[in-house]
């Protein structure tokens, strides 16, 4: 079987760590032939190639109505049996006129969970042979939307568990960001974006601090509020216990030494950073938004809050900051949570299952 993926994501991290994820189980267990359609230069393009063959393609976004033209072009000349697009950015509305245009058995893969246009979403959901959600969230979205249940399936995002279970080590952390073993380390790993919700972290951490003097929070991550969180981060006093750290490429030697991650969203399509968080061994606050609910689960590997409720935040995050036997407990059960219902080997097979049946389909249908 050949597929080509398409993917706008430039960096490794979030949806294109997926696809990275999902070419190279399918590669390696089921013996499928990869093609990438990507991002010219971008990382996803240059870490894919032992298990794909690359064709880097400007992409434009949203109104780059001439990437219809060139994925025509590239499927043409390849071939491939299955079209999966991964992206919004445009690849989701531009590759349903190439379905279509080309007659391919094609899956739409969304991970968002903002709402489309009702016109958009029945436009991509007549177009796609089949739709695939990361997260029920975000198939709840899409049926809110006007699809059809049976054209959509939820196949979750998963983690490299392994890659996640480093042990603890605090001395890498010190000489990094400067923590000592006494710190309690909160880390929040999101792009600096405002559904994200940093702002509530950083408007109740003068409280925790007042509390737990040796709180310390670790920003991870990289995005346009930056500035703006910053100079929060200055009004509120807080340049001595807040770490902006921007984007990190190795955030698995991270998360495992953190004592806490902390994530408010206030919406979330599923949260890769989460499953990481949990496959570290790390318990997570989280803002019940999206699909971050089929991750996080009370009393199991951390605690849900109504989004944009700082006192809940604040309360949930004092607990566990006085109670070191609670935060490993809840990050055993995350590692085991982690690695029975998010592996990359489910998530591949459950999409090579989709693959089938959109070829079965397409051939039922030109039969």
């Amino acid at each position: 079987m050949k597929v080509m993926h398409v993917e706008a994501g430039r960096h490794l991290y979030g949806g294109a760590l997926q696809v990275f994820y999902l070419m190279r189980e399918l590669k390696q267990q089921h013996g499928v032939e990869n093609l990438l359609v990507c991002p010219e230069q971008s990382d996803i393009g240059r870490e894919a190639q032992p298990y794909a063959q690359v064709l880097p393609c400007k992409m434009g976004g949203d109104v780059d109505f001439l990437f219809s033209r060139r994925l025509i072009k590239l499927i043409k000349q390849n071939q491939p049996d299955v079209l999966h697009v991964h992206s919004r950015r445009g690849a989701d509305v531009w590759g349903a006129v190439a379905a279509k245009s080309t007659g391919i058995a094609s899956v739409l893969t969304r991970r968002v969970d903002n709402p489309d246009v009702r016109m958009l979403a029945s436009f991509k959901a007549n177009r796609y042979t089949a739709l695939a959600a990361i997260s029920d969230g975000i198939r709840q979205v899409m049926l809110n939307d006007g699809v059809a249940p049976e054209r959509v399936q939820t196949i979750r995002s998963a983690v490299d568990a392994d890659k996640f279970s480093a042990p603890r080590d605090r001395k890498a952390l010190k000489e990094r960001f400067g923590y000592d073993e006494q710190d309690l380390v909160i880390a929040m790993a999101a792009q600096l974006i405002d559904r994200k919700g940093h702002r509530f972290l950083l408007e109740i951490t003068p409280q925790l601090i007042e509390k737990y003097p040796q709180v310390k929070i670790l920003i991870l991550g990289k995005g346009p509020l930056e500035s703006e969180l910053k100079a929060l981060s200055k009004t509120l006093g807080l340049e001595a216990h807040v770490t902006f750290a921007g984007f990190q490429t190795d955030i698995d030697k991270i998360l495992p030494s953190v004592d806490i991650l902390a994530h408010p969203a206030l919406m979330e399509g599923l949260g890769v950073a989460l499953l990481q968080t949990s496959a570290a061994g790390v318990p997570i606050v989280a803002g019940a938004a999206g699909g971050i609910p089929e991750i996080v689960r009370d009393d199991v590997n951390g605690y849900l809050t109504p989004p944009g409720d700082t006192e809940m935040l604040k309360a949930r995050l004092m607990q566990l900051l006085g109670d070191k036997d609670l935060r490993q407990k809840l990050g055993r059960q995350g590692q085991q949570l982690a690695k029975e219902e998010f592996s990359i080997a489910q998530m591949a097979a459950k999409n090579y299952a989709l693959y089938q049946h959109v070829l079965a389909t397409k051939k039922t249908n030109i039969n």
